[in-house]
C-alpha cells in the first residue's frame, strides 16, 4: 500500500467523469487499498478516485463503522435533509454549507466484483454524496446553495473548524 498524492483544484480531473470500472483487477484493488491509506493519512471521512488522480468510478468511505470500498457506485434512494458544513481534501482551504440527504442507499461492486448495498444516514450519508459527486466531476462548492455560505479555513474561529467534515 502507498499513500497517494490527493489532487487539488483547478486540476481538471477534477471536473470529469470517471469511467465505469469494466473488470475488477489487481490493479483496482491496490488503487481502493492505496486511497484508504491516504484517506486516513489526511485525515478524511472519504475519498474518490479521481482525487488521487485516476479518473475510474471507485470510492472509499470511513465514517467511524469501518471502510467502506464500492466500484462503480449509484445512488439508488435518498431521503430527508441535512445541512452541514463541508470540506474537502482537494480544496483544503474552503468549508461550506452544503445541504445533501440525509439517508441514501448506494449499490456498485466490492473488491471481489459481488455486487453491495449500502444504508448510510447522518455522516456516512453526506460522505457518500460526496465521494458519487466526485465521480461526476462535481464539486462540494457548487452544491453550496448560497455563496455566502463558503468561508476560507482560516477565516472560522478553531470552535467551527471542529464541526467542518473533510470529505
Amino acid at each position: 500500500m502507498a499513500i497517494r498524492r490527493i489532487i487539488v483544484y483547478p486540476d481538471p480531473v477534477l471536473l470529469s467523469q470517471a469511467q465505469a470500472v469494466a473488470k475488477i483487477t489487481r490493479r483496482v484493488r491496490r488503487l481502493a487499498r492505496d486511497m484508504l491509506e491516504t484517506m486516513y493519512a489526511a485525515p478524511g471521512v472519504g475519498l474518490a478516485a479521481p482525487q488521487v488522480g485516476a479518473r475510474q468510478r471507485v470510492i472509499v468511505v470511513d465514517a467511524g463503522e469501518g471502510p467502506i470500498t464500492l466500484v462503480n457506485p449509484q445512488i439508488k434512494a435518498a431521503e430527508g435533509k441535512q445541512i452541514g458544513l463541508e470540506g474537502c481534501l482537494s480544496l483544503p482551504d474552503l468549508v461550506g454549507e452544503v445541504r445533501r440527504s440525509a439517508w441514501v442507499v448506494v449499490s456498485g461492486l466490492d473488491l471481489g466484483g459481488k455486487p453491495i448495498t449500502v444504508e448510510g444516514e447522518g455522516l456516512l450519508a453526506r460522505a457518500f454524496q460526496h465521494e458519487v459527486d466526485h465521480l461526476d466531476g462535481i464539486l462540494f462548492v457548487v452544491r453550496v446553495q448560497d455563496p455566502a455560505c463558503v468561508w476560507r479555513t482560516d477565516e472560522l474561529k478553531a470552535s467551527v473548524q471542529k464541526e467542518v467534515v473533510h470529505i
